[in-house]
């Protein structure tokens, strides 16, 4: 991974950068203001380090000092943010596994989301800030690596920069221990507050609680592990002044790829710095990228672009829409709480003449068949009181528009077969019946 070509980096710091922003807008939907945080720290560390990759190929001329002041400070923040999210996150799944009661007030919502802001936005500026008391100069370029902050080793650069991460992970892992705790005594009380909070469903939470996990494994290690490299791989210089530590503040180091490169605990540094980062996206990406509402906006997004270049959106299942298929199955989208509508149309056969009429009629499309068969004789001198005539048939459809009826043609001899079976049809008045006679 790191004696890759620099257009590997290039192209997965860019995809991280996507794999953070793509899913951003439906979770600030949750007002989960810690994996909003996370998405945009890591999204804009991985953006950064993708211009940086790009713009410091190959040269360490210093092209944009305004960027490199921005952006130093940034990767400065962005390490303790990451872990400041993760501990934001633990903390919310903590309050949600120990609540004691399935409500809250909208004071209590607001203070939440303060609270979430105060860590995940809170302390990675002051780190920003207690960073300029250690900063040796105003930044370093690396070839191939690009802008990367300069921070003096000494005593003090341990308490307000490098341990931060370390004392934030273990927060998040007192946390995390809390939780599978109140969870395992608590778990009927936490089905209860997942039922009435249309913003976190089970899989979410878990979700969530599986990258906080692994955020909190990976932070306490690699904290540790920063601690002991800046401690041992360099000297650690006494602090003796202000004046000291920032003499000729304003110059800029640059240092090519055949110098850092021969310094191997320098190589895992700069490389584990920016990596870390690309990692983190899409270990985010991998547990929110494919879930139920991703996939849902994934398909929202697809009709919505295919409807303006003019491509056919035919079997896509969109917001609030209804799809069948076949001859009883349904799909709908419940995304919206609308019940369907279904509208039953009545279709009305012409009938020719009266030899149209048979004992065996097909209702819709039941396939149910009705025959009346008489036992009795029939002989010419009985009237039937369902007989069959043009009188008895109703002139009026059930819509209201009068059609006539055609004439019945002129048939030789007899109008009845002596010997067929009668067909005889039971009284009933005009308004019971419909615009077909059950028979």
């Amino acid at each position: 991974m790191f004696n890759s070509p620099d257009w590997v980096f290039s192209m997965f710091a860019f995809l991280g950068f996507l794999c953070c922003m793509i899913p951003l807008p439906w979770h600030l939907e949750a007002w989960n203001t810690g994996t909003c945080l996370y998405m945009i720290w890591t999204g804009l560390s991985c953006l950064i380090q993708f211009i940086n990759s790009i713009v410091w190929r190959g040269n360490v001329i210093n092209w944009a000092p305004v960027w490199c002041d921005i952006s130093a400070k940034i990767m400065i923040g962005s390490s303790v943010a990451i872990p400041a999210c993760s501990l934001c996150i633990n903390r919310r799944l903590y309050h949600i596994a120990s609540v004691s009661s399935v409500t809250k007030t909208r004071a209590q919502k607001r203070r939440d989301i303060m609270t979430d802001l105060a860590i995940g936005a809170g302390i990675p500026v002051l780190e920003m800030i207690l960073q300029y008391i250690v900063q040796g100069h105003r930044f370093n370029i690396f070839e191939e690596i690009g802008c990367y902050p300069a921070t003096f080793n000494t005593p003090p650069a341990f308490v307000l920069v490098f341990t931060w991460p370390l004392i934030l992970g273990c927060i998040s892992a007192y946390y995390c221990v809390r939780t599978i705790v109140e969870l395992a005594q608590r778990r009927a009380q936490f089905m209860e507050f997942l039922s009435v909070n249309k913003n976190l469903s089970s899989s979410r939470y878990f979700r969530l609680m599986g990258l906080a996990g692994i955020e909190m494994l990976c932070t306490v290690p690699m904290g540790a592990y920063v601690v002991y490299l800046n401690a041992t791989a360099q000297p650690v210089y006494p602090w003796i002044s202000w004046a000291n530590a920032h003499y000729d503040f304003s110059r800029v180091e640059a240092i090519a790829s055949i110098f850092w490169r021969q310094n191997d605990d320098l190589v895992l540094s700069l490389e584990l710095s920016r990596w870390l980062l690309v990692v983190c996206a899409f270990v985010f990406f991998g547990f929110f990228g494919f879930a139920d509402e991703a996939r849902k906006n994934y398909r929202l997004a697809y009709v919505s672009v295919a409807k303006r270049v003019g491509l056919s959106t035919a079997g896509t299942v969109t917001q609030g829409s209804w799809t069948a298929g076949g001859k009883s199955e349904m799909a709908y989208n419940s995304r919206t709480g609308t019940l369907p509508v279904f509208v039953v149309q009545r279709t009305e056969k012409k009938r020719d003449s009266i030899n149209s009429f048979s004992t065996s009629i097909s209702i819709g499309e039941l396939n149910m068949t009705f025959d009346d068969v008489k036992e009795a004789s029939y002989t010419p001198t009985q009237t039937a009181a369902g007989s069959v005539s043009k009188e008895s048939l109703p002139t009026t459809p059930v819509d209201g528009q009068t059609v006539p009826l055609p004439n019945a043609p002129a048939v030789a001899g007899p109008a009845l077969d002596i010997n067929s079976v009668p067909r005889l049809v039971a009284d009933s008045p005009e308004s019971a019946r419909n615009s077909i006679d059950i028979v």
